[in-house]
């Protein structure tokens, strides 16, 4: 029996780096797929602790949040920087990850034309960051955060990997994000789970084709 379950919708949304990471880690889990019917019902929202998905099961703990969920995996697996300094600053990168994927995703569920050519716009500035850390350590050819992965890493690789699906050469003026993509999407664990089914057909977001 997979020792971790899944509970979310059909699509990578809040859980595909979850999923790399227990992927990377050569951990197995099992999916409860909720439709979008079975949600709107309202019985399972209601037994959400915060009426809202994913849902992860570690044996008798019961977690809600994506982000705390990646925390608890990142201690869970030693992904968590090698002292409290790194910790911190794996905490600091997380956030950033987190505030541009719910800055991309309200975008993304709404259908303002001029929001999104503005945020296409400023994707830019909104990646510089992460370029520059990567820069900051070890020249960029390690990962984010000092000489290990953390789970930082598999979150900020989602949502680099989601920006190609949604808007093809916004790394072309970023070298080492570039070929931080290419080199964790190379370790062979990941590279497997990148190549399956399971990920290959599911959508970026629910509300799109992608």
């Amino acid at each position: 029996m997979a020792p971790y379950t899944i509970v979310y919708f059909p699509t990578r949304g809040h859980c595909e780096a979850m999923r790399m990471l227990l992927a990377d880690q050569g951990q197995s889990w099992k999916e409860e797929v909720v439709t979008k019917e079975t949600w709107l019902q309202g019985p399972l929202k209601a037994s959400c602790l915060f009426g809202q998905l994913p849902k992860l099961q570690d044996g008798d703990l019961t977690l809600y949040q994506s982000n705390a969920i990646l925390r608890h995996l990142g201690r869970s697996f030693g992904l968590y920087g090698k002292d409290q300094r790194e910790a911190a600053l794996v905490d600091m990168v997380n956030d950033g990850v987190a505030d541009l994927r719910n800055l991309c995703g309200r975008l993304i569920h709404h259908d303002c034309e001029e929001d999104k050519a503005r945020y296409m716009r400023d994707l830019p500035e909104h990646l510089k960051p992460f370029e520059t850390l990567l820069a900051q350590n070890q020249g960029g050819q390690a990962f984010i955060v000092g000489n290990q992965i953390s789970f930082a890493d598999y979150n900020l690789l989602d949502l680099l990997l989601n920006h190609q699906v949604l808007t093809p050469g916004c790394l072309d003026s970023f070298p080492l994000l570039s070929a931080y993509v290419a080199r964790l999407s190379a370790r062979p664990k990941l590279k497997a789970f990148l190549a399956s089914p399971e990920h290959v057909n599911r959508p970026v977001f629910g509300s799109r084709k992608t």
